[in-house]
């Protein structure tokens, strides 16, 4: 299982696997991780979202803007 709680407060890039079986790629700024649920704002969308811990394939620090 990922680590998510060393991220609270950062800007990450996550590949993530929907319930639906999609893959994305998004750079969100994580807000809280509680329970296996990590709240976060997500920068590819504008809006706030959810995101399970155990359907977060890949993460890394978000790459700082040019």
């Amino acid at each position: 299982m990922i680590r998510m709680h060393k991220y609270v407060g950062r800007r990450i890039e996550i590949i993530y696997i929907a319930a639906d079986g999609k893959l994305s790629q998004r750079t969100i700024h994580v807000l809280s991780v509680q329970g296996g649920i990590v709240r976060a704002f997500c920068m590819t969308t504008g809006a706030p979202r959810t995101f399970r811990i155990d359907n977060i394939l890949a993460v890394q620090p978000a790459a700082r803007p040019a």
